[in-house]
């Protein structure tokens, strides 16, 4: 009888731990999600950050251009207010859409092209796109993985007792992931 009790002492208290490890592992999981995507709004913000500028110097070499100026301006303000990573994902292949529009208005002026004040945004944005590339493939790494966790057993039950839920990939075109190209 004493055996037994103990066998079932040692069975619940690793059960318990087991429990703990499991739960503990979900809690660094969905942590770990929420820093990668910190770090894509960061990239976001950056590259939101930069386009007032670019707009700008536009302006001052295509002021007749205006459509298109306004079109970028619009597809920042969206991805501004865009919430949750399917929300942003469309904000995003948006405003990627609205700067290529306005790098092809661009390659009709070749001052503009020449411009240093240009050139170093077109770089500064190029950089940030290789950015949001990484910090994108980094947080949907991390989403498959504690999408993975919570799916499988055991670690299935505690996820549906403690209501962790699948996240939402990062989802951009492959079109608006590349710097659309401009020929200085």
């Amino acid at each position: 009888m004493k055996g037994l009790a103990i066998g079932l002492l040692v069975l619940f208290l690793a059960g318990v731990f087991g429990a703990i490890s499991i739960y503990n592992s979900l809690i660094k999981l969905n942590e770990n999600v929420a820093g990668k995507w910190s770090q894509i709004d960061n990239q976001l913000q950056r590259r939101s950050d930069l386009i007032p500028n670019l707009v700008n110097t536009v302006k001052g070499y295509a002021a007749h251009e205006q459509t298109a100026i306004d079109t970028v301006t619009e597809a920042r303000t969206k991805l501004a207010g865009a919430a949750g990573p399917e929300a942003k994902s469309a904000a995003y292949n948006e405003l990627s859409g609205a700067i290529s529009r306005l790098l092809v208005v661009v390659e009709n002026y070749p001052d503009l092209k020449a411009d240093k004040a240009f050139t170093g945004l077109m770089d500064e944005l190029s950089g940030t796109e290789n950015r949001i590339a990484a910090a994108r493939r980094d947080y949907n790494d991390s989403v498959q993985m504690f999408n993975t966790k919570i799916r499988t057993f055991p670690s299935r039950i505690f996820a549906d007792m403690l209501a962790f839920t699948a996240k939402e990939y990062f989802k951009a075109e492959e079109s608006a992931a590349a710097l659309p190209q401009v020929s200085f």
